[in-house]
């Protein structure tokens, strides 16, 4: 498992974003966007005390070429050969068709260009939130933390729960809490399987809870910026809290683990009888990986000589620890996770690759 920062450095640089960041629900007519001859982006929004300026993510960009149906190569080609052109078309479409439009912003950048039903849940809130609660389960530890430009991640393993693959080789059973504040992607709770030999972590994303960022209509003015100025948790937020610490709680049960320690055993009985490279890159294809990543994953199996199911998603696992972005590393642990669930037809036709 990919090592993030440490807990207390999570804590303090969600301290330091939530008292720099800021939302508003914003009348479309009232943004304007203007680039540079550099390439730089800018979203300029009138406001009461006047016009404020906020460079843009690349994520708000994407989100905004989305809304407007600008393809996103096309909006990235005029941001750096005609910038002229690209803020006559976005605002053309932002003014043509009038609505309000939820703009997060994080250090003097607009990070995210949302629905104004965007329901906001915020990291710091949600650490908060479940920190207690996993502080609750016996033998806890956080394993790896980490918030990235697109999510926050918390992993946490508990050494209690526990399930022996093979002589001497012990899993740890664990949880996954990852929550985007910027629009890409729900919260989510998720068990984790830790493996002690390899320390590599696994995902088993189809027992994962999930909440989708989709609230009530703001009540907002249409022809002036409206700003949030804390985050407030509503009641049914308080009722899915609890649902949270009842999907942690399953999650980390011996009944839930096991099932999901079984599977992950019984694919230490198919044999890659064909040609590994091809398996791999069967693989590749499957999951989409890069090519860089296809070149690691193999590389890991070769190494390890497990020429077996288990073997490649222990390669799979073992690579996201090598990976340079959290992001991705915790994706390549989710692959590892889904692919326990191939049916045995998948199964035969990555062993049997050639």
């Amino acid at each position: 498992m990919k090592y993030g920062r440490s807990l207390v450095d999570l804590a303090t640089e969600l301290e330091r974003q939530l008292a720099t960041k800021q939302d508003m629900i914003v009348p479309t007519p009232l943004m304007h966007h203007v680039t540079s001859e550099s390439g730089t982006s800018v979203l300029n929004i009138e406001t009461h005390d006047g016009v404020r300026t906020f460079r843009t993510t690349e994520n708000c960009r994407r989100q905004l070429a989305d809304r407007l149906k600008i393809p996103f190569a096309y909006f990235e080609r005029m941001r750096t050969d005609q910038p002229a052109l690209l803020d006559r078309n976005i605002d053309t479409w932002l003014h043509a068709q009038p609505e309000q439009r939820m703009v997060r912003t994080l250090d003097g950048n607009a990070r995210a260009f949302l629905s104004d039903r965007y329901r906001r849940l915020d990291n710091y809130d949600l650490l908060a939130h479940v920190y207690p609660m996993l502080r609750e389960l016996p033998g806890a530890r956080v394993e790896s933390c980490e918030v990235t430009d697109s999510r926050m991640y918390l992993k946490v393993v508990t050494s209690r729960v526990q399930f022996e693959l093979a002589p001497g080789d012990v899993v740890h059973a664990g949880v996954v809490i990852s929550n985007s504040e910027t629009g890409q992607g729900s919260l989510s709770v998720s068990p984790l399987v830790f493996r002690l030999l390899c320390r590599n972590g696994l995902i088993a994303a189809d027992q994962a809870m999930r909440k989708t960022h989709i609230g009530r209509m703001t009540e907002t003015s249409s022809d002036e910026v409206t700003f949030f100025k804390e985050d407030t948790l509503a009641a049914d937020d308080a009722a899915f809290f609890l649902k949270v610490r009842d999907t942690v709680q399953a999650a980390v049960s011996q009944a839930t683990f096991s099932l999901i320690a079984e599977r992950m055993r019984k694919t230490m009985g198919i044999k890659l009888v064909g040609d590994p490279v091809k398996s791999v890159e069967r693989l590749a294809v499957k999951y989409l990986l890069q090519e860089q990543e296809k070149v690691g994953v193999l590389r890991a199996l070769i190494k390890d000589g497990d020429l077996t199911g288990f073997g490649l998603v222990n390669a799979v696992t073992g690579y996201a620890q090598e990976v340079d972005q959290y992001d991705r590393s915790t994706e390549l642990e989710s692959i590892g996770g889904r692919m326990l669930d191939q049916a045995a037809k998948e199964w035969t036709e990555l062993a049997e690759a050639a």
